[in-house]
């Protein structure tokens, strides 16, 4: 199974990105081979596994803007079986200057031509808004992972991306489908998030996950050590339900959701010593 998955939601704050890392680094560690590819300006996803922005010379920038083989930018993370097409500051202006291109919906699909075949899982962390960078993802993407917190107004807004998906459907895309929507940021201690839960299985159906994540501390504090959270804290409640979500969208039932056993090399690159996948 080969897939392009964007993982979008013009909302900031969603855990948008805390996802694409963890996802990406999960589905790598249940032993598929995943590109994670940062899309947002930010590039938070670059140095969430680890790879610091400031020092990357090639880009997705280059890949989309100057033509540049996507091979040529991918890298190698702490994560066994995980790539990652970095962003860097040279993104910020992409939308700008995508204007003027010639099939500016369609450079990032073309870039992906001669890479996709390659990994299991490609991973687009789309940025946080509905322009060109955005429209190219869900050009490329096969489907989209929405992820939602578990706030007021949390479903505020998705109106307007569940739009502009069937605008690319009709369009660009006409293969563009909803993989998951995904509930983040959950406070099981409060009324609100129940009701968020209630309200998002209602509106979405079967295209919620069963798998919620909460507020978790030590995943707030992973992406500023650069790690994927089972590489910051194995035994968190985090880890666990990134790994329930990874099983979920695998459509594998492990026995008791246990991870595989990680052994750390010298490079500190975990590598499955029990299969769980």
């Amino acid at each position: 199974m080969k897939k392009i998955i964007a993982i979008c939601n013009q909302k900031g704050g969603t855990g948008k990105t805390t996802s694409a890392v963890n996802i990406s680094a999960f589905l790598a560690l249940a032993g598929r081979k995943v590109l994670l590819v940062d899309l947002d300006p930010q590039a938070n996803a670059t140095s969430g596994v680890g790879v610091d922005k400031k020092q990357v010379k090639k880009s997705i920038y280059h890949v989309m803007l100057e033509g540049i083989d996507s091979k040529e930018v991918i890298v190698e993370t702490d994560v066994k079986n995980l790539f990652l097409i970095p962003a860097n500051v040279d993104l910020t202006g992409a939308e700008v200057e995508l204007v003027a291109q010639m099939s500016r919906e369609n450079r990032l699909k073309k870039a992906f031509e001669q890479t996709k075949d390659e990994f299991d899982f490609l991973i687009i962390d789309c940025p946080p808004s509905l322009g060109l960078l955005t429209i190219n993802a869900l050009t490329a993407a096969d489907s989209v992972i929405v992820p939602v917190q578990c706030e007021y107004y949390a479903l505020e807004g998705l109106s307007q991306l569940t739009s502009t998906i069937e605008l690319v459907r009709d369009n660009l895309n006409s293969s563009l489908e909803v993989e998951g929507v995904l509930l983040t940021m959950a406070d099981f201690r409060t009324n609100l998030t129940k009701e968020v839960i209630q309200e998002a299985r209602n509106f979405f159906k079967e295209k919620v996950y069963k798998t919620v994540i909460p507020r978790n501390i030590r995943l707030s504090e992973a992406p500023s050590f650069g790690k994927p959270i089972f590489l910051y804290d194995k035994d968190s409640i985090g880890t666990k339900k990134y790994w329930e979500l990874a099983c979920e969208m695998l459509h594998n039932s492990l026995s008791n959701n246990e991870l595989p056993e990680i052994e750390l090399n010298e490079r500190s690159k975990p590598s499955i010593i029990k299969e769980g996948a």
